[in-house]
């Protein structure tokens, strides 16, 4: 049982470089553009030791709040006992990365504007739901009559 219950206690692997992703930040860490209301993922980078957040925060989704020079407002929601709290953290832009969790969602969006265009010129405007599947046999060829052989002793 450790006995160190620090800021960064039992974090060995959790701010571990990935393999083969040591050395220097790339240029694109520091030149993406955050704009308020973005989702972003929290991901520690171990190298950075400056802005690092708690290792609760480690791997949670966010949206951006406060954008500053060299780091950006996170929101996060954090549950505490029996209630879930929004909390607001500040962190170096090293240890975030903009979130791929809307990208499904924007591209359904897009997709259905089109449907929609597309349902407007044909003169349908009502999508319908799935419907259930229609009656059908089900043919049983091929299936033979099983019966019980009798026991015999074979000594």
């Amino acid at each position: 049982m450790p006995h160190s219950f620090g800021y960064k206690a039992r974090t060995r692997s959790k701010f571990a470089r990935p393999f083969r992703q040591h050395g220097p930040t790339h240029l694109s860490t520091y030149l993406t553009t955050y704009k308020l209301g973005d989702y972003v993922d929290v991901k520690a980078n171990g190298s950075i030791q400056k802005g690092m957040p708690h290792k609760f925060y480690h791997g949670r989704t966010g949206r951006v709040w406060n954008v500053t020079r060299r780091a950006i407002g996170v929101e996060v929601n954090k549950q505490v006992r029996n209630r879930i709290i929004a909390k607001r953290i500040s962190v170096r832009v090293e240890h975030v990365r903009p979130s791929r969790c809307r990208v499904d969602f924007l591209a359904r969006l897009n997709r259905s504007a089109e449907e929609r265009k597309a349902a407007k010129a044909s003169g349908q405007h009502k999508r319908l739901p799935e419907q259930p599947k229609t009656a059908h046999f089900v043919k049983n060829s091929g299936v033979e009559h099983i019966h019980v052989l009798r026991y015999e002793e074979l000594i």
